[in-house]
């Protein structure tokens, strides 16, 4: 060791305790000012994201002379909770719930079961052109689903599909449908981190490739799960454009559909009356139960997504 090395030891050993002390405050300093900075950012997102659902419930709650006073923005005079049942009976909220979890539930599943076996297919088995074909999926999420309506008009009217769940619930046990491709390489993307021992063993014992995928694979795979099934619900659940060329029957109307025709039903509901109680607060109150569905299974499963965004690396 070096004369060099050994004085610096001596001085790093026997240095004063002002300045050892001194440096420990800078370094918990530091790191306050970092965790500062971190809860500041994350209220500015949260203020972001929550601001429109505050919105949404203060302005339900007001009355008419609530809505036409300047004074008032966020806070009304009295809490009314009349709109919620007139929306409820004016969006048929019963039956168009049902339709809503029929196709994203419904699609969901598909989604999940067969967009799993397409990506496992893609990770773990090797066959010609099956990088050609994996381009391919990718292509297909980068091609607008409104340039190719006309065609699956078409195709879906000719195989009797119009004004039911066939076309939303049929592609998706294909592996397609609403960002099916997406999920395919979410899917890719998890059985690839997976060991290859695992098949191994399992061909030593005389498994098949759909017996592996079933029985060892997909098991393992249930944060991948979770991400592709919460997605799809949600993202069927927002859908509006491919329901409304489907479906024209009001019977078959999604809950987002219902927003769209809120005045002639509430019409049809109040006798009459829908000029005097169709305002801005019915429909806050309405837009509220449209999205208070998602909002439930969210809040009920958010610590499972977080945990599985995390382990599928979806946010790399």
């Amino acid at each position: 060791m070096s004369p060099l090395s050994v004085a610096l030891e001596w001085v790093v050993e026997y240095r004063p305790v002002w300045l050892r002390d001194r440096q420990i405050f800078r370094r918990r300093s530091i790191a306050l000012v970092q965790r500062l900075l971190t809860y500041v950012v994350l209220a500015d997102i949260c203020f972001v994201f929550l601001i429109p659902v505050f919105y949404i419930l203060s302005t339900s709650l007001k009355t008419a002379q609530d809505l036409t006073d300047p004074t008032i923005y966020w806070i009304p005079h009295s809490f009314h909770w009349f709109t919620y049942p007139l929306a409820f009976l004016s969006m048929a909220y019963i039956r168009s719930l049902s339709n809503s979890l029929w196709i994203s539930v419904g699609s969901a599943v598909g989604q999940t079961i067969a967009c799993g076996f397409i990506g496992y297919g893609f990770a773990r088995l090797k066959f010609p052109g099956r990088d050609i074909l994996f381009g391919l999926v990718l292509f297909t999420f980068m091609v607008p689903p409104q340039t190719i309506i006309v065609p699956l008009f078409i195709l879906y009217k000719n195989l009797g599909w119009i004004n039911t769940f066939n076309p939303f619930l049929g592609p998706a046990f294909y592996g397609h449908g609403l960002r099916g491709a997406i999920f395919v390489v979410i899917f890719r993307q998890f059985y690839r981190t997976l060991p290859w021992e695992l098949e191994e063993a399992a061909r030593v014992d005389g498994a098949s490739a759909f017996g592996i995928w079933w029985r060892i694979m997909l098991p393992l795979a249930v944060p991948a799960i979770v991400v592709v099934f919460l997605f799809s619900v949600v993202w069927h659940w927002n859908d509006f454009f491919e329901p409304f060329i489907y479906l024209n029957r009001i019977e078959h109307f999604t809950l987002p559909m219902r927003l769209s025709v809120l005045s002639p039903t509430l019409n049809q509901v109040t006798g009459g009356q829908s000029s005097e109680l169709f305002n801005e607060a019915l429909v806050m109150a309405a837009v509220f139960l449209v999205i208070l569905p998602p909002l439930s299974i969210y809040l009920f499963t958010q610590r499972y997504f977080i945990e599985s965004v995390d382990r599928t690396g979806l946010v790399e």
